[in-house]
């Protein structure tokens, strides 16, 4: 690949691990992690 492909490259990882950083840390998805989290553990 071309420098100019690895830069496209780059940043779309780097937007698909904002975007996927975003949806973990929403409030709903925290609260459905904790609760499978916590029946696991029980």
């Amino acid at each position: 690949m071309s420098t100019a492909e690895y830069a496209v490259g780059t940043l779309a990882a780097v937007a698909f691990a904002g975007v996927l950083l975003k949806v973990l840390t929403s409030g709903p998805v925290q609260t459905a992690l904790s609760d499978l989290i916590e029946r696991a553990l029980s």
